[in-house]
């Protein structure tokens, strides 16, 4: 087991799940419902599992990846990202599900995380497998498939300081 190849399933499902909103019916409130509640839930729950398990891990042991100097660069722009993804899902809720408005509005989420997987992919994943080793990895991956599991049902979503954040796990 790899946390990286963990995240990279965790990006494959949320991909999945907005693609399946995407092909809904506006009227098909029941199932916008249930779709996005899941996929609201397992957002914020993958940040929270990346920020007590991935990151602390890429800025002890990272060099940076993908254009970026340092694991500090890669942390600081993951946690603004985060914190963008959980504005974009707080948006959300403020429109009447179905409505062009809620479209709109989970357009604008699907968008923000998908610029942050796609950065996350070519630079924190790519730092971690480049330094740590695979029992490292191992370790990390059964770290966070255990908070996954434990928080199934979500988080509460908290946006961090990007910096303080860097500094309280350096």
């Amino acid at each position: 087991m790899d946390i990286t190849q963990l995240i990279l399933d965790d990006h494959h499902e949320q991909r999945r799940l907005f693609a399946i909103l995407e092909q809904l019916e506006p009227d098909d409130t029941a199932a916008l419902t249930a779709i996005w509640g899941r996929l609201a839930a397992f957002l914020e729950v993958h940040a929270e599992a990346e920020e007590q398990v991935f990151y602390p891990a890429l800025l002890r042991v990272g060099e940076g990846a993908g254009g970026k100097d340092n694991a500090g660069e890669e942390t600081e722009d993951a946690i603004r990202d985060h914190n963008e993804i959980r504005d974009a899902v707080r948006a959300v809720g403020a429109q009447a599900i179905g409505s062009d408005g809620w479209f709109k509005a989970v357009a604008a989420a699907n968008e923000a995380n998908s610029e942050h997987m796609a950065e996350e992919e070519r630079e924190g994943l790519t730092d971690v497998r480049r330094h740590a080793g695979l029992q490292r990895r191992h370790d990390l991956a059964v770290a966070f498939a255990a908070f996954e599991a434990v928080h199934v049902a979500g988080v509460k979503a908290v946006d961090k300081d990007p910096k303080n954040y860097i500094a309280e796990h350096e």
